[in-house]
């Protein structure tokens, strides 16, 4: 197959941070994708409608020449958010879900949820006007093995809450495990998750290739290759739960490259090539629409998108260094020829 034509997909997890940081980043989204969940956690959050909004401007208003791309903005779940703030995000066709993060668990997660039960009369509140909760799954006990993190809030969190209220929309973001692909298959209709590039193509050996490869560390980190291969008999399988969310989340390379780097890979001008590139190899590539075009929109209750896009088999390499104003960004597979990319 030499090209390959697609609905024009969606992502549902995408972090496009603020300033000449967005300024930057965002144009490789608009090239692949027609809309996109954008993540709240900015310096301060985003956690009321108010605040949601202004960012929405920000992002519009970067947007380069006469883009056609929707933001879909999110809310960042805290110990304070009430009924009240579900019930505002609900009546605004511009929020589509909130975002638990708990506290300490990614970057600029330190205003995340400390204890999930004491919110629940704002849970409950997002069963009934059906508000999807998006879910950072890790447990951040000191005591949790790091691989392990996600297993474990299976079995002591999400798995609690769903019992506790069952009609609770819910996607399981950036899944990593093989527990996690199994927990989203046996759970109702109301629970999904998204799927990253960077967990189908790599393993954990990655963050350790010839020495420590700081772009290369995300949250949740990289598993075994056992649980990347779960990933993708996901991806690939079919089943309308599954579906394209990047989790593209850009650091400046200073950030990147020090003694405490920050977790997240940018990967959005890469990441359509490599879904494709990850489906071809499986012997799915017409599995590859509806993962990224299909199956998401539907579970948020949005209309497919009319337009299409193109890939065609071309080798190209990718740019060693984003610029972003004064700062560099490093893309995922940096200087790497890929061998997808846009028609």
């Amino acid at each position: 197959m030499k090209t390959l034509t697609i609905i024009k997909p969606d992502d549902w997890h995408l972090h496009l941070r603020e300033g000449q940081i967005l300024e930057a980043v965002l144009p490789a989204t608009v090239n692949s994708f027609r809309r996109a969940i954008v993540m709240p956690n900015l310096i301060p959050p985003v956690t009321d409608v108010e605040m949601a909004m202004s960012y929405r401007r920000d992002i519009l208003n970067a947007c380069p020449g006469d883009c056609d791309f929707e933001a879909l903005m999110t809310l960042y779940l805290t110990d304070h958010t009430s009924p009240a703030d579900v019930q505002a995000a609900a009546g605004n066709p511009y929020v589509h879900a909130f975002k638990l993060y708990p506290a300490g668990a990614t970057t600029n997660s330190a205003s995340g949820v400390t204890s999930l039960p004491d919110l629940m009369p704002t849970l409950e509140a997002m069963a009934e006007y059906q508000v999807p909760l998006l879910v950072h799954g890790e447990v951040t006990h000191a005591d949790v093995d790091v691989f392990d993190r996600e297993a474990v809030f299976i079995d002591h969190v999400l798995s609690p809450l769903l019992e506790a209220l069952p009609g609770l929309k819910v996607v399981f973001e950036h899944l990593t495990s093989r527990q996690g692909v199994e927990f989203v298959l046996d759970a109702g209709d109301n629970v999904a998750a998204t799927l990253t590039a960077h967990h189908l193509l790599l393993n954990r050996n990655a963050m350790f290739n010839k020495g420590i490869r700081p772009h290369h560390y995300c949250l949740p980190v990289l598993k075994r290759e056992t649980h990347r291969q779960a990933l993708v008999a996901a991806a690939i399988s079919g089943n309308r739960k599954f579906f394209l969310g990047t989790d593209s989340a850009p650091h400046d390379r200073a950030s990147k490259e020090s003694g405490c780097g920050c977790a997240g890979m940018y990967s959005a001008p890469v990441a359509l090539e490599l879904y494709a590139q990850i489906f071809e190899d499986n012997d799915a590539l017409d599995k590859l629409e509806a993962f990224a075009s299909l199956n998401g929109p539907r579970f948020y209750g949005l209309k497919a998108n009319s337009e299409q896009i193109t890939l065609k088999k071309e080798n190209w390499q990718v740019p060693s260094l984003i610029q972003a104003g004064t700062e560099e960004i490093v893309p995922l597979c940096a200087g790497e020829i890929l061998h997808w990319r846009r028609a």
